[in-house]
């Protein structure tokens, strides 16, 4: 919209208002709007405070603020639904003697997957085997002995760089070989 000052014949754009104008105007219906979306105050309340505070950041490129603080509140409350579809909630341990429902607690995995975890680890040990003897060896010492990319090399004779350069390519072969049976992605 542009505002036409008769008396002057100039035209000049309209008065952009400040980020606290706006703030006090759409406060509370950007938290109106987060709360029918998300359906709890604190989280509808931190996305409004996110918008406005991505709104300061960038406060001057934003061309018309009023929509994009009503988009940004949209998309803040989106991701913090797919978010919270992430987390997984436990149920609560009842206490012993409660009566209703006490279950144990079985720390030891199921058969099927103490059979993959068997599966997995013989597939690593595999395609360690295939590696030639001195990545095997390298990669012994980093991960069996724990040893340092220096106490590998003083150990073997390599170079720091040598060290690190047969650790990288060995773990990668392993990961590509891994890869392709599918047991990682």
């Amino acid at each position: 919209m542009i505002v036409a000052r008769p008396e002057e014949g100039i035209v000049s754009p309209p008065r952009q208002e400040s980020i606290e104008e706006l703030f006090s105007a759409l406060e509370s219906p950007l938290l109106s709007y987060a709360l029918k979306i998300l359906r709890e105050r604190e989280p509808s309340e931190d996305v409004v405070q996110e918008a406005f505070m991505k709104l300061h950041a960038q406060f001057v490129e934003v061309r018309e603020p009023r929509k994009w603080l009503y988009r940004t509140v949209h998309n803040l409350a989106l991701n913090h639904l797919r978010q919270g579809n992430k987390i997984v909630p436990l149920r609560p341990v009842m206490e012993e003697g409660s009566g209703a429902g006490s279950e144990s607690i079985d720390p030891e995995p199921l058969p099927d997957e103490q059979i993959v975890r068997l599966e997995g680890i013989g597939m690593v040990r595999l395609s360690l085997e295939a590696l030639d003897e001195r990545s095997r060896e390298v990669v012994r010492l980093k991960f069996n002995e724990d040893l340092s990319y220096k106490q590998i090399s003083d150990r073997t004779g390599l170079t720091i760089s040598h060290v690190g350069y047969l650790l990288h390519h060995a773990l990668k072969a392993v990961a590509a070989e891994l890869a392709k049976t599918g047991l990682t992605k």
